[in-house]
């Protein structure tokens, strides 16, 4: 892996440089173009599925959430694959093949669980930070492994009152996070949980 070519190439796509984009795109669509017509897909299938990643890839680096732990082809790949299977899913349509391309890195499964639990945790950041202060307060503290008590003697708000707000908080976050088209997609991947 070149981590400095990869580098170089996620500082164009976070700054819009249309030379480092157009590169990437020649580059990594023939790879994503011949698994997407492997697996019952097309030539426009390839396409959005090759501008979803990357408007993903895009939102990765402006929340500071892309962690790499492979090449930058090989995630991106990996991105790809999981999104295009999450598509054939939802319209009940068959893969038919997983061949890979020849000169493609092999994607452990490591790598395409790391990938699918950094959507989950996209959605989930995306929808908590539309949290009221006072909810994501609440909630964080809850995450942190404190008791109602403790939230309650922290926050300066009644036990009860500190319950319900718990409550009221996971429920309405709960709400929105079901209504996110991301995560509906992520649900009809029986292997996925969130």
């Amino acid at each position: 892996m070149n981590t400095t070519e990869d580098h170089k190439i996620l500082e164009g796509i976070v700054t819009g440089n249309e030379v480092v984009i157009t590169t990437f795109y020649r580059k990594n669509l023939p790879y994503i173009r011949q698994y997407v017509l492997q697996n019952s897909g097309n030539e426009e299938d390839a396409e959005d599925v090759f501008q979803d990643a990357l408007i993903l890839v895009y939102q990765k680096l402006k929340t500071d959430s892309l962690e790499l732990h492979s090449s930058l082809r090989t995630y991106f790949y990996g991105i790809c694959k999981n999104m295009w299977r999450n598509r054939l899913r939802k319209n009940k349509k068959m893969i038919i093949t997983e061949k890979l391309p020849e000169d493609a890195e092999i994607i452990t499964p490591t790598v395409i669980q790391d990938i699918e639990y950094k959507e989950r945790e996209h959605v989930y950041r995306r929808h908590f930070l539309k949290l009221s202060d006072t909810c994501r307060e609440v909630l964080s503290l809850l995450f942190q492994g404190n008791s109602m008590k403790d939230i309650a003697h922290i926050t300066g708000y009644s036990e009860g009152y500190t319950r319900k707000k718990k409550f009221e908080c996971k429920r309405y976050l709960i709400e929105m996070i079901e209504k996110d088209h991301a995560y509906q997609e992520l649900q009809l991947n029986p292997e996925k949980e969130l």
